[in-house]
C-alpha cells in the first residue's frame, strides 16, 4: 500500500466489518461546499455543506454546468450520482470525509448521532450503550457517530420506523434512519472511551432498544400519512412486461441482497430489508417501461414487489397469514411502497 491510502489513514473505518457491510451499496459520495459563497445578493442561495453528485465531478464538472456553484449535489441516490465505498477511495483517496445514505431497513445498521451539545454526563452514557459497532467524532469533533444494529424491537413501532430521522427532544441526539450521514474516520479518542468506561453510575439506557422504544413512542405520524394506504386487487392483475420486469429486478437485486445473519437471523427484519433492496430495482424498471407511455398503479408496484420477494424470501407458517385481508408478504410490500411512495410527494 501506498503511503497516500486512505486505508492506512483510517484503518479502523476501512477494516470495520459494520462500515464494510455498508461498502458494497452504490450509495457513497463526498460532503461538499453546494451553492455560492454568501454575498449582498440574496437572491443566491448561501454556500452549505451537502453530500455531491460524484459521478459528475469525476466525468468533468466545469464552468459550463447550468447548477449553481462549483459543485452539484446528489440528487438520486444510486449509481446515476453515488459510488461503492472503494470506487470512492480509489478515485478519490484524499477525501476530507465519505458520505453515505443510509437505508436502515435494507441496511440492518441505523446511526446514533450525538450532537456536540448533548451534556457530557448523557454523551458518557449513550458512549456506555452495549452493541456499538463503529464509533468515530462528528465534524465538530465535540460529537458522536454510534453505527449500531438496528433494535429488536425495531418494528413493533411501525411510525417510527418509517421516519427519516428519530431526534431527542433537546435535539441532544437523533437515531439516524434513512438519511445522510457524513463520516470523518476520525476514532473517538481513548481518554474519552475509557471515562466512559469507568463510569459507575447507572446509565440513563441499558440497551438501543430502550432509548429506541422512548423515541419511538413520541414519534407521530406525519400529516397526510393515514390516507397513504395502497389497495391491491385479490388477484395479481394484468400488469404489462411483469415477467421481465420481475426477472430483472431479482437480476439486478441479488449482488445487494444481505444475509440473515447481519440480522442475527430476526426473519422479520431480514424480510423487510429483503422488500426494501428490491423496491429500488423495481422502480427501476417502472422507470424503463414508463418511458414507452406504461402507466404502473401503486398496487401494480405492490404486487410486482411481492412475486419478487416470493423468488428469494423461504416461506414460512407466517406468511401463511393474513394482514389487511391479502397475504402477509403483500401486505408488507404494499406498506412499503405507500411509504416510500409518501415521502416522495411534493407535499413532503
Amino acid at each position: 500500500m501506498s503511503p497516500a491510502d486512505p486505508h492506512t489513514w483510517f484503518p479502523q473505518f476501512y477494516g470495520n466489518p459494520a462500515i464494510r457491510a455498508l461498502a458494497s451499496a452504490c450509495r457513497w459520495t463526498i460532503s461538499g461546499q453546494i451553492g455560492e459563497a454568501t454575498t449582498d445578493d440574496s437572491t443566491k442561495p448561501p454556500k452549505r455543506k451537502a453530500p455531491i453528485d460524484v459521478r459528475h465531478l469525476l466525468a468533468g464538472c466545469s464552468s459550463r454546468c447550468k447548477h449553481v456553484g462549483s459543485l452539484r449535489g446528489a440528487f438520486a441516490l444510486d449509481e446515476t450520482c453515488l459510488l461503492t465505498l472503494d470506487e470512492l477511495t480509489a478515485v478519490i483517496p484524499n477525501a476530507a470525509n465519505a458520505a453515505f445514505y443510509l437505508q436502515a431497513q435494507a441496511d440492518g445498521l441505523l446511526v446514533l448521532d450525538i450532537e456536540a451539545g448533548c451534556p457530557t454526563g448523557l454523551a458518557t452514557d449513550l458512549l456506555r450503550l452495549p452493541g456499538i459497532l463503529y464509533s468515530e467524532l462528528s465534524m465538530s469533533g465535540r460529537g458522536f457517530h454510534l453505527v449500531m444494529s438496528l433494535p429488536e424491537n425495531f418494528h413493533d413501532f411501525p411510525v417510527a420506523a418509517a421516519k427519516r430521522v428519530l431526534r431527542e427532544e433537546h435535539g441532544w441526539y437523533e437515531l439516524l434512519l434513512d438519511h445522510w450521514s457524513t463520516f470523518t474516520r476520525q476514532p473517538v479518542p481513548d481518554h474519552i472511551l475509557a471515562s466512559a468506561d469507568a463510569a459507575t453510575s447507572a446509565p440513563v439506557f441499558t440497551s438501543l432498544d430502550e432509548l429506541y422504544a422512548q423515541l419511538a413512542a413520541n414519534a407521530s405520524e406525519s400529516p397526510g400519512a393515514s390516507a397513504s394506504v395502497v389497495a391491491t386487487a385479490n388477484d395479481m392483475p394484468d400488469i404489462p412486461y411483469s415477467q421481465a420486469i420481475i426477472a430483472q429486478t431479482l437480476v439486478l437485486a441479488r449482488h445487494q441482497m444481505r444475509d440473515p445473519g447481519d440480522f442475527n437471523h430476526d426473519m422479520s427484519r431480514w424480510e423487510f430489508s429483503v422488500l426494501a433492496s428490491l423496491y429500488g430495482w423495481v422502480r427501476t424498471q417502472l422507470h424503463v417501461y414508463s418511458a414507452l407511455g406504461i402507466e404502473f398503479s401503486a398496487g401494480d408496484t405492490a404486487w410486482l414487489l411481492y412475486k419478487a420477494a416470493l423468488d428469494v424470501i423461504p416461506t414460512r407458517p407466517k406468511h401463511r397469514e393474513q394482514r389487511n385481508g391479502r397475504p402477509f408478504l403483500l401486505d408488507r410490500a404494499a406498506a412499503l411502497v405507500a411509504d416510500r411512495e409518501a415521502r416522495s410527494s411534493p407535499a413532503n
